[in-house]
């Protein structure tokens, strides 16, 4: 007797966050070109947190870049939600990339002269939308800062003022949250308190993070690392612990 799945019990396929299908990135022409990704495939499940690693240039950067929409890629598919980048407008992308993508970079870029709440609260000015100061003052309050409000990034230390850059990319309610080297420019006890926020924001809101990172242990906070050399993915690992992130980078002659 055969049993069948009745519609109801049927697993559903969950769309990606993110989907990269034998993407190609090649900067220059000719004799000068160079291959920074080489026909990359992979999903990016939505509520996970991803880490790229890999050596000096194998491709992270550019495959944050194409990923969330800041390069188009040479040929193949990039798609966020399900939505293909590469049949919308520079304008559409321009929006889709203000309204379901957060980054956070290692160079913190926020404004000196504005304040912590009115740098938090940049991205919604520029996209035309109300700020309320109780979702300025709740975010802050997220990354541990809502004492800081009035505050001007030169007030504060270097992981103050990384958490008030992860608090301007959550304020829009992201999809995606991309961080390229969060951690790069802190110390390592401050460093494991953004990571740890990076955690919680997977954890306990349900966003999706992507991070480059070059640092096994801010990998080890990942559910799973995607390893990179000379624009291929070489390996992935799953919640890996900060000495198996390194033995993997040291094969890949890192």
């Amino acid at each position: 007797m055969h049993s069948t799945l009745s519609p109801a019990s049927a697993p559903t396929a969950v769309t990606p966050a993110i989907a990269l299908r034998d993407v190609r990135k090649v900067y220059g022409k000719g004799e000068g070109a160079v291959v920074a990704l080489d026909g990359v495939s992979l999903e990016i499940s939505p509520g996970s947190f991803t880490a790229i690693m890999g050596p000096s240039g194998s491709g992270k950067s550019t495959f944050l870049h194409v990923a969330a929409g800041l390069d188009r890629p040479s040929s193949g598919t990039v798609s966020l939600a399900g939505a293909d980048l590469a049949g919308l407008s520079e304008r559409r992308l321009t929006i889709l990339r203000r309204e379901r993508i957060g980054f956070v970079f290692q160079a913190f870029n926020l404004m000196p002269s504005l304040t912590v709440g009115q740098n938090i609260a940049l991205p919604l000015r520029l996209d035309g939308r109300r700020v309320r100061r109780s979702d300025v003052r709740a975010v802050a309050a997220r990354v541990g800062l809502d004492e800081r409000l009035r505050h001007r990034p030169s007030q504060l230390s270097g992981g103050q003022v990384q958490r008030v850059a992860i608090a301007r990319a959550l304020i829009t309610r992201p999809e995606v949250l991309f961080a390229d080297e969060p951690t790069g420019a802190l110390d390592t006890r401050t460093g494991r308190g953004v990571l740890a926020l990076l955690r919680e924001v997977v954890d306990a809101d349900g966003h999706t993070v992507v991070m480059v990172t070059h640092d096994p242990a801010a990998a080890a906070h990942a559910d799973r690392v995607i390893l990179l050399a000379d624009g291929h993915i070489a390996g992935m690992l799953e919640a890996p612990t900060a000495d198996e992130v390194a033995e993997q980078l040291a094969h890949l002659g890192d």
